[in-house]
């Protein structure tokens, strides 16, 4: 299935199925071998500009509506805890259609207030364990209010010109990395990688992989 599609269409029984396979680990792992360029990861034709600053940037593209990006918050989340301090991490929310760049704007609105540590959790579970999506804005409205939020003050970061500009450069950047399915790892400008290519324990160890490589010079 298209990358860009499949979240689409994996819902009940298909979907958690399809979240089962995700948590597989992959071959490279499993096996004790490399990442293999074309298997395990890409590496793109032409590089994404990137902050010389002397850090490696790990970007994981999502979606909220996304089941895979769910299940892969629970491996993700102690990874990027670990990290040290010459790997730079962020997440891009992906804007495929016009329901996900509501849902972007989401991302980018607890982003603008500060709030991404304490609502991003609140927010996949909102979607995916009480199955309240947040499609418009008054669902957003209604969500922070439900979290104790001043609603004035998410009303006016929902509508501002920071959260726009924060959410066009998303998507340029997602263009950039030819970004067609979530979740995905974009690594250094040059590489990514995603669980869906044997799964998320996989994906990180050839993140860990890829990040040693651009270390090295490779």
């Amino acid at each position: 299935m298209k990358r860009r599609a499949f979240s689409l269409h994996l819902t009940g029984l298909a979907g958690a199925a399809a979240l089962a396979g995700l948590a597989r680990p992959g071959l490279a792992l499993a096996q004790g071998r490399a990442p293999v360029a074309g298997k395990d990861y890409a590496q793109l034709k032409t590089p994404v500009p990137v902050t010389r600053d002397g850090k490696v940037e790990v970007v994981e593209f999502f979606w909220y509506a996304c089941p895979h990006c769910f299940a892969f918050e629970p491996t993700l989340e102690p990874w990027v805890a670990r990290l040290p301090a010459d790997v730079r991490f962020r997440r891009v929310p992906v804007a495929f259609d016009a329901l996900k760049e509501v849902h972007q704007q989401i991302y980018y609105t607890w982003e603008v207030l500060g709030l991404v540590g304490q609502m991003h959790k609140k927010t996949f579970d909102r979607f995916h364990v009480q199955r309240k999506p947040i499609n418009r804005e008054q669902d957003m409205l209604d969500f922070a209010r439900e979290s104790g939020l001043d609603v004035a003050k998410v009303k006016s970061a929902w509508e501002s010109f920071s959260v726009h500009t924060r959410m066009r450069e998303a998507t340029q950047l997602a263009d950039d990395y030819q970004i067609d399915g979530v979740p995905e790892l974009g690594i250094a400008g040059r590489f990514t990688t995603s669980p869906a290519d044997g799964g998320p324990a996989a994906a990180l160890a050839t993140t860990d992989y890829l990040v040693e490589l651009v270390r090295k010079g490779g």
